[in-house]
């Protein structure tokens, strides 16, 4: 597995309080799986935690549900902007959305036949601007968190049917030994 830092976008051209995140994941699976799995949207809640749903409105348009800072609903509409089949989805909110964002997903074959490097772009604004993003990392959702662990359970669910959890087992602890893993999967 691999994942690319997240950052905060240079200053030149960029809005004060964008957030550039790219991260990156190879998945043991073909780029036409995974495209076709990412690109059905309604069911992106299976392995995004924060995304409660994603409706579909015609014309290339969905309006997208998610769980904010301290459980505040946070809604917006987006379009695709480019959508190559078994290769790229890219899309952007659309104006007067609470959210202003847009990113791309690309599915690469990775070399020497071992599956698909998936590589997430995204750049956002969150509501508030800098003071929204230092409330969203309190809260534990900053983007740059999210997209690294929905990247990893997305790998969890195609490669083992699905997404590892301890949470209400009997041995389960509520915590590991490891604070590394804990601030990375408790989103």
């Amino acid at each position: 597995m691999s994942c690319e830092a997240g950052s905060r976008a240079p200053s030149g051209g960029k809005a004060p309080g964008t957030i550039f995140v790219k991260r990156s994941i190879i998945v043991d699976r073909s780029p036409e799986q995974l495209y076709s799995l990412w690109r059905n949207f309604q069911q992106l809640p299976r392995f995004m935690h924060h995304v409660i749903s994603v409706q579909e409105q015609g014309d290339r348009r969905y309006h997208w549900t998610v769980k904010g800072p301290a459980g505040i609903r946070v809604e917006w509409d987006a379009e695709v902007l480019e959508d190559r089949p078994n290769e790229l989805i890219a899309w952007r909110s659309l104006r007067n959305s609470d959210v202003d964002n847009s990113g791309s997903v690309r599915f690469e074959p990775a070399p020497g036949h071992r599956g698909t490097i998936i590589r997430v772009e995204l750049t956002y604004r969150p509501p508030a601007g800098q003071a929204g993003a230092k409330i969203a990392k309190l809260f534990g959702q900053a983007p740059e968190k999210q997209i690294r662990v929905d990247l990893l359970r997305f790998k969890q669910m195609v490669e083992t049917g699905e997404i590892a959890r301890t949470e209400g087992q009997p041995a389960g602890r509520a915590r590991s030994t490891s604070r590394r893993f804990d601030d990375l999967v408790r989103a």
